[in-house]
């Protein structure tokens, strides 16, 4: 999952971004409001932590402008502590306050529950293309397409985690639920099948292979 710490002490930066980093997030961060909008606009970005008071644009003018594009949860690391203040950040479309100085435990755990809130979602989209985990659906275009239980299961995680590159590893522990060495080019086989059955090409984009490595959904 990709993390956008928009934050304009240095420090703070450094210290989140080791420790989200040791917990295998994908980190960018910017240090005015400005570039962190066009950032958060921009990037395929699964969270953003934001600050208040910043040069350029304050965090509540941010947070209003991403809202106004994008959905992705949005948490408030800032020293302004009054409940007013926190209405105001809520009220601007944040899903989260914290206040400084804070604890790295807390803040982990925030983010991990808007991530699980993120991956319960029951209807999944990429393109012209939607999943509905509750009745067991795919769509293209309106038009049903039957995929096996395996082939669903890959290509909702796919989804998920779309603008992440999913190694062949980390989709054989977490789709497959294997633990030990196994031969991963399975997962091509299956990989092969879905893009047939939903008239895909190695070359479109929606889902790209990163060779050697994984794959990767991108609306």
């Amino acid at each position: 999952m990709h993390i956008l710490i928009i934050e304009d002490e240095k420090g703070i930066v450094n210290f989140l971004t080791q420790g989200l980093e040791e917990e295998d997030f994908v980190i960018s961060s910017a240090n005015d409001g400005k570039e962190g909008l066009e950032m958060a606009l921009s990037l395929p970005i699964d969270l953003v932590l934001l600050d208040w008071m910043m040069p350029k644009m304050s965090g509540i003018e941010v947070c209003k402008a991403i809202r106004k594009e994008k959905s992705i949860p949005i948490i408030f690391l800032t020293a302004k502590d009054t409940v007013q203040e926190t209405i105001e950040g809520l009220k601007a479309g944040a899903n989260d306050y914290i206040k400084k100085p804070f604890s790295f435990e807390e803040l982990l755990e925030r983010i991990k529950i808007h991530f699980r809130t993120k991956d319960d979602a029951k209807i999944l989209s990429l393109g012209n293309i939607t999943l509905d985990k509750n009745k067991f659906q795919v769509f293209v275009d309106d038009i049903e397409v039957a995929l096996t239980q395996r082939e669903f299961e890959l290509l909702a995680y796919l989804i998920q985690n779309k603008g992440s590159v999913c190694t062949r590893n980390k989709i054989i522990e977490d789709v497959w639920d294997i633990h030990f060495e196994y031969d991963t080019g399975v997962i091509d086989v299956f990989m092969n099948a879905i893009r047939k059955k939903l008239n895909l090409t190695k070359d479109q984009e929606l889902i790209k292979t990163i060779r050697g490595v994984g794959y990767i959904a991108n609306d």
